[in-house]
Parts: structure tokens; sequence; C-alpha cells
């Protein structure tokens, strides 16, 4: 019997329950799932970081945390979290993410704004560009900004891909270190976030990176707030450099009603929607990372501490 604790809200228990049980069962895994169990019986712990458990002390079996939440910066320096932690990375939430940066992306493209805004009676036809007269640039290139970038690409957007670390993306133009971030702010029409919240990313995009893109240039931050230097992205709009930002993550959440964001003529605020994880994938996965490590086998999506994700 294997035990596995829940640690999330209550109301994530009703969502999760159901889903865990059936992928369990699918992977033909005998569990004892449940919100509570004496601590130094648990196996594994489904975690999320606004669940009960916040002292991973006592829990002195445990295999392995599988986080629910893609982020895992709330977690990842509690200095009682020993054991083994994987963040999620759930195929629903990846495509959810994908379809919100596309959907965006196509709209600043071909400036749909003016539509929806200008039914006035006015007949003012545009020629808007194409696709492949456009940069888009993803500064992160995990799971989220890679299935982000690769669908960009798809469209006809040619697209550069910036991470910390040396990777090769199919359909993406890869960079990293500090010429790459350059080169690829200097040439993005369309400037996508998918960077995690670490001591190393936090202001990142500051004012003198954001005077590297071009005039006119697009920021979508799907990725975490303080990616953004909020006083520098303002002064930037103002200014006319940046035509628009659209921001679905923010420092606070969720934004304060007297924010400036929300009365700017030029940011869209969505409500941190740009993915969510999903119940039933999100419990596939958890299932299927649980068998591999009662098969001997490492858990898959490992969080590397020293460098907090």
């Amino acid at each position: 019997m294997i035990r596995v604790l829940f640690s999330a809200r209550p109301d994530r228990w009703d969502e999760y329950e159901a889903p865990l049980r059936r992928a369990f069962a699918a992977e033909g895994l005998d569990v004892d799932l449940a919100t509570s169990h004496p601590p130094e019986t648990v196996d594994y712990i489904v975690f999320a970081p606004n669940g009960p458990v916040t002292d991973f002390t006592p829990y002195t079996a445990c295999k392995g945390v599988l986080g629910l939440w893609a982020g895992v910066e709330t977690v990842v320096g509690n200095p009682t979290l020993t054991q083994p932690l994987a963040r999620m990375v759930d195929t629903g939430l990846t495509e959810g993410m994908v379809q919100w940066v596309a959907g965006h992306v196509l709209r600043h493209l071909l400036n749909l704004d003016a539509d929806i805004k200008g039914q006035d009676g006015r007949w003012t036809p545009r020629l808007p560009p194409l696709a492949r007269e456009r940069q888009v640039g993803i500064l992160g290139l995990g799971a989220l900004g890679a299935a982000s970038g690769q669908a960009l690409a798809g469209l006809g957007f040619p697209v550069a891909g910036w991470s910390r670390r040396e990777k090769a993306v199919p359909g993406i133009t890869c960079h990293h270190g500090a010429e790459g971030l350059s080169e690829v702010l200097s040439t993005s029409h369309f400037l996508v976030l998918l960077l995690p919240q670490t001591p190393a990313t936090e202001n990142l995009l500051d004012a003198e990176r954001i005077a590297l893109l071009p005039e006119g240039a697009v920021i979508l931050n799907p990725g975490r707030g303080p990616l953004i230097d909020d006083a520098a992205l303002l002064a930037a709009l103002d200014s006319g450099h940046l035509a628009h930002a659209t921001l679905d993550v923010f420092r606070t959440e969720p934004l304060p009603p007297d924010h400036p964001f929300w009365a700017h003529p030029k940011v869209t605020v969505t409500p941190h929607i740009a993915s969510e994880t999903r119940s039933d994938t999100a419990a596939q996965t958890i299932a299927a990372n649980i068998a591999r490590s009662e098969a001997g086998q490492p858990l898959l999506h490992l969080v590397d501490r020293a460098a907090g994700y």
C-alpha cells in the first residue's frame, strides 16, 4: 500500500480526489490517498504551496513531493524540504499556455483591438503584416516556452528563444548568455516572458533591457510578475517606445484596484488565466511519476535547488 498525502486547499481536494484515484488505478497502483496520514507513514506528498504542509521534517519516509503548480519559487527555499521535489509539467497546462500566447501574439499582429474598439461606422481598411515579417522572442525555453515558440513558428513567425543554459529546440533559434539575451531583445517585435522566478530573473526586464527592444515592440508576460520592472515598463509605454504590454501575472495578486496597469491605455490585464493546472491531466502526470518511482526510476521534472527551478 502506497500512502499519498494530498496537501492543498480544501476545494482542490474536491477537484482532484476522483481524477487522482482514476489515475492511480490506471497505473495499477494500490494507493491510500487522503488529506491526513500520520506523517511518518507518508510515501509521497501531492503538494500546493497554499496547502497545510509547510514543515516537511516529520515526513521521514517520504520519497518525493509532487507539486501541483508549475512554479516552485515559494517552496524551493524551504529548509525543511529535503525530499525530492518535482514540479508540475502537465499537458493540459502546456496546451492552455500555448493557446494564450498564440492568441495574444496574433491579436497584436493583426491589431484586432482596432476592430473590436473601432466599430463607429468608419470604413478604414488596413494591411496587417504577415507573421514571417515579425519576430517573436521567447525568454525561457522550458516546457511552456518551447511549446509556445514551436506553435508560433508553425504559424510562420521567426522565433528566437533565450535560456540561461544552452538548449536546442527544433524550429526555434536558441540563444543563451548575456550576448544571446541582447540579441533576442534587439530583434523581437513580440517578446514573451516564460522564465521562472528566481533571484537571477527578478527585474530581468529593466529599463536598460527594455530599451534594447525595437520601437513599437509588444511585451507579453504570462510567466511571473517580478520578471519585469513595473516602473520601467510604464515609462517605456508612456514614451511610445513600447506599443503595448499584455500581462497575466503581477507582483501582487490579485492586482490592486488602484494599480496604474488597470487604467493604462496600452496595457491589457488578464487575471492569471494564461494557463491553469487541469485536474485530469495533472493527476495522470502525478500517478505516472509515482509509478516510475515505485519501479526504481528517478522522478521526472525534478527541481534543481541551486538554480531555483
